[in-house]
This record gives structure tokens, C-alpha cells and sequence, in this order.
């Protein structure tokens, strides 16, 4: 009987290694503000009103008699597809937000997010170059933040959105110091 190969003993570690799951083992993930749902719900609402206006235009031009060279069905397919769309997204907001997490560990920092396409980031300190604490008009009306985190190689920043202010000052302030102190390691 042949054995799945993502599910065998690595030769190092001697433990059964599961490749359908990146999360390391052993980590606690710390959850971004359950308030951030409702930050996200609001873009996500005000983005599809957005495009239910941008969509509805052939339908209004259609029903007024302006536009009357295309079928009617194909009017209401537009802003119909628009307004599906907004709701499945509002649907798994809650899902979504509740995947993202990070976790400090002592040489570097675990960052996750996504449901369908995963992402899990590892930002050793030694090469963090600075880290930024962003508050938007909604965000601060939460008390929340976005904290971003800029690394050596400049296509790579890691963001944990909807953190509690005083969080976001606390981890601008643990990882910049840690990464000061791993950097004049080197």
C-alpha cells in the first residue's frame, strides 16, 4: 500500500507533517478586533453600492428608451451580478476576518490571513526595516489600526489590519525595538 507523501515523518523531525496545512504547529495566533468586521462589512456594502450605481447605468439607459439597440435581460443581468456579488462577499466577511492572525515568536513574526487562498508570512525582526500604524476616518471612529510591516526586500510587507489601537502602538513599538536589536546582530 503506498503512503501520501504529505502525511509521512519528515526525516529531521521525526513527526507526521500535514501539507494541506500551513499554519505551523505549536503557534497561537493572536485575532485581529472582532470590530473589524463591521469596518470591513462597511467597505464592502459601500464598494458594492459603487457598483450597483456603475452597473445599473445600461438599465436606467434601457428602461428611459435611450438604449434600445441590446436586449433588455442583459440590463438587469449587470446590476444583478453586482448586487450577488456584494452579497456573498458580505456573507463571508465574517469568515474572512476572522482568518486573519498573527503571532510573535522570538526570532520573528507569523502573519495569516485569507480562506480559499491562504497566506501565511514569516517576517524574521533582523530584517524588518520600519513598521508603519495607519488609522483611517472608519478605522479610527473603532479605535482601530492597520499595522505594516516593511522588510529589506522591498516587494514584501507584511499587514495585519483591525488591531486595536493601543495594540498597534505596543506592537510598533516590541517590533521595531526587536527588529533594532536583531539587525545590530549582524
Amino acid at each position: 500500500m503506498e503512503t501520501d507523501r504529505a502525511t509521512q515523518p519528515s526525516a529531521d523531525e521525526g513527526r507526521v507533517i500535514d501539507a494541506r496545512h500551513i499554519d505551523p504547529e505549536g503557534v497561537t495566533w493572536s485575532r485581529v478586533d472582532e470590530k473589524y468586521v463591521t469596518v470591513r462589512a462597511l467597505g464592502v456594502a459601500i464598494s458594492g453600492l459603487i457598483w450597483l450605481a456603475i452597473t445599473a447605468v445600461p438599465l436606467v439607459l434601457a428602461l428611459t428608451g435611450v438604449w434600445g439597440g441590446y436586449p433588455r435581460w442583459l440590463a438587469w443581468t449587470l446590476p444583478g451580478v453586482a448586487l450577488i456579488w456584494t452579497l456573498i462577499d458580505l456573507l463571508i466577511t465574517r469568515r474572512r476576518v476572522r482568518a486573519i492572525g498573527y503571532a510573535e515568536r522570538e526570532n520573528d513574526l507569523l502573519v495569516r490571513q485569507g480562506i480559499l487562498f491562504r497566506k501565511v508570512l514569516v517576517v524574521p525582526y533582523g530584517r524588518m526595516q520600519y513598521v508603519d500604524v495607519q488609522m483611517g476616518p472608519v478605522d479610527r471612529a473603532f479605535g482601530l489600526c492597520k499595522v505594516q510591516l516593511h522588510t529589506a526586500a522591498a516587494s514584501v510587507t507584511a499587514t495585519i489590519p483591525g488591531v486595536k489601537a493601543a495594540e498597534g502602538a505596543r506592537l510598533r513599538e516590541q517590533l521595531s525595538d526587536r527588529g533594532e536589536a536583531r539587525l545590530a546582530g549582524l
